[in-house]
């Protein structure tokens, strides 16, 4: 069984390598490992931002990365914790079913949890069933208890000059 433990700096390349498979798979026009890499060795050591890194043996015995999950922090103004949300999550296709993903994501709620968030956002494109099946299956919701639609992610430019 994969161990999933916190990514620092040095993991740096691995994460990036593990998104751009990522983005690849699923056609999102990544950008190169190496601007990856670069953006991932600023950020992990901030604060608010969180990796975890799966690792089980690979073929040569040696300690594999076989998925990731990324989260950050915000200050929120409805309780008195941070927000978290799980920007990643990922696993290896070939290791996919095996409790990997369940494995970051426990992890990953209790990291969170351990520094004052009480809820977790999970942003799922509407098509990727398997994703929100897996999600659901978690216990994440897209309807706020009482209320009577689902919760949507808007995404936009910053410039309204950039606005289609």
């Amino acid at each position: 069984m994969a161990v999933v433990r916190r990514a620092g700096a040095d993991d740096a390349p691995t994460l990036a390598r593990l998104l751009w498979d990522f983005d690849t798979e699923f056609d999102t026009g990544p950008d190169p490992v190496d601007v990856l890499a670069a953006r991932f060795a600023r950020i992990l050591p901030l604060d608010p931002v969180l990796a975890l890194v799966a690792e089980d043996a690979g073929p040569d015995g040696a300690a594999e990365a076989v998925g990731f999950a990324l989260l950050t922090l915000r200050p929120a103004i409805w309780f008195d914790g941070p927000v978290a949300q799980l920007e990643e999550l990922y696993v290896v296709p070939g290791r996919r079913g095996g409790g990997i993903g369940s494995a970051l994501l426990a992890r990953a709620r209790s990291a969170v949890a351990d520094r004052g968030a009480p809820e977790l956002h999970i942003p799922v494109d509407e098509p990727d069933d398997g994703a929100r099946r897996f999600y659901e299956r978690h216990g994440f919701v897209n309807v706020e208890p009482g209320a009577e639609g689902r919760m949507l992610l808007y995404v936009g430019p910053t410039s309204p000059d950039a606005a289609g």
